[in-house]
């Protein structure tokens, strides 16, 4: 199904936040993850499902100074 991932129009495979982040090789826990400007809280990312024209925000933290 096709979505909206950090901005880019993407083709993906995966029904769930999990699942999704597991196809993009996104590894560990420290994300903050948004469907569709709603923050999903780690603990609902396997329940949380995806959708076509879903936009999802994938956010990492960076350290800087």
């Amino acid at each position: 199904m096709r979505v909206i991932v950090n901005g880019e129009q993407r083709d993906i495979a995966a029904s769930h936040v999990d699942t999704l982040l597991s196809e993009l090789d996104y590894e560990g826990t420290h994300f903050a993850i948004a469907v569709n400007y709603d923050v999903v809280p780690k603990s609902r990312w396997a329940a949380t499902a995806l959708n076509a024209g879903d936009e999802i925000e994938i956010i990492t933290p960076r350290q800087g100074g």
